[in-house]
């Protein structure tokens, strides 16, 4: 899971920094990080949860709907 940018011919450090940002965020390192910087209940955990897959259900039958 390590990520490694190694410096491209000509590329300023300032430029191997955003790219290091943007496979960050690619792979969902960020948003890890910050969902684990504090505790979560389980149970808040499974709302969390349910409410994701709830509002990704809405979502696709308003698509269905709109077509």
């Amino acid at each position: 899971m390590a990520i490694r940018i190694k410096a491209r011919g000509g590329e300023s450090p300032d430029q191997m920094l955003r790219r290091f940002k943007k496979l960050c965020e690619k792979e969902g390192l960020t948003k890890e990080v910050k969902r684990k910087q504090f505790f979560e209940k389980p149970s808040e955990r499974r709302r969390r949860d349910m409410r994701r897959s709830v509002k990704r259900s809405q979502m696709t039958t308003r698509g269905e709907f709109a077509k």
